[in-house]
């Protein structure tokens, strides 16, 4: 495993003190997003905020979060960053220790690490194995772990993972995603059946299609007719479903949803 990066709040530079201080004793509900990334991350992040939650956005890079809690300031909403990897159990404890000292209950946490590669099985190291495996499914199990901890002696929370394609079929080239992607599903169901009759709703959402990002865009060239065509899913249409799942009724839950443009074959 790779060093783990020290935990560190991002979003304190410059800040009057008078601010930091009121922001630090609210009892604000927030919403943790792990995975606070350029696209469909910041995505879920901004959209968590528009419904009212501080949004504590977190990522291995510290300086692109604090780029992210400052666009979503700037619209008038509330935001922290956090520069932590996930990859490590200490870094988690903290993480969230000083989320819910300082600034508020979790109420909703968000698993969106991505780790997508392509190899051939015989291309396919042990190092970029394990390290899928750490990013994309061991780091959501410490998350879990950690949040539902804290949610549990108050009877309620949300917990939310991204799944994908390779959550129920592991394509040629895509062994250490796919195994990955497959145990963030089983992690997803087993804690659903576990902390749901105690009042936590879990549940996996799988993003079946390409994603509406630069990435896409570059690697893609076929991407611009399918954009055109409303067959690309948009970051922003994906969030929405994330504040949708939370609000839901404990009489209608739902624990897992898959999600695709309309042209999509499946």
């Amino acid at each position: 495993m790779m060093a783990a990066r020290t935990l560190r709040s991002t979003s304190r530079r410059h800040l009057p003190w008078n601010y930091t201080m009121q922001r630090y004793f609210t009892s604000k509900k927030c919403a943790l997003i792990v995975g606070a990334g350029d696209s469909t991350g910041a995505a879920i992040a901004r959209a968590f905020a528009v419904d009212g939650f501080l949004v504590c956005c977190v990522r291995r890079d510290g300086v692109k979060v604090q780029e992210l809690v400052e666009s979503i300031r700037k619209a008038g909403h509330d935001a922290e960053g956090f520069g932590v990897d996930c990859r490590d159990e200490s870094n988690v404890q903290n993480l969230v220790e000083d989320i819910e000292r300082r600034l508020g209950p979790i109420d909703v946490a968000v698993f969106n690490v991505g780790a997508n590669v392509r190899f051939s099985i015989t291309d396919t190291t042990a190092r970029v194995y394990r390290k899928v495996w750490e990013m994309a499914c061991f780091s959501g199990f410490l998350m879990g772990k950690e949040v539902a901890s804290r949610m549990l002696p108050r009877g309620r929370g949300t917990i939310l993972f991204t799944g994908a394609t390779a959550s129920v079929r592991g394509s040629a080239g895509f062994a250490a995603f796919a195994s990955a992607k497959f145990g963030l599903r089983a992690l997803s169901q087993s804690m659903a059946r576990e902390l749901g009759p105690r009042g936590l709703h879990v549940a996996h959402l799988i993003v079946d299609g390409a994603i509406d990002t630069p990435w896409i865009h570059e690697n893609f060239p076929e991407a611009k007719a399918k954009l055109v065509q409303q067959g690309l899913v948009r970051p922003q249409d994906i969030a929405a479903l994330y504040v949708q799942v939370h609000h839901q009724p404990k009489t209608a839950w739902t624990h897992e949803l898959d999600v695709r443009p309309w042209v999509e074959t499946w």
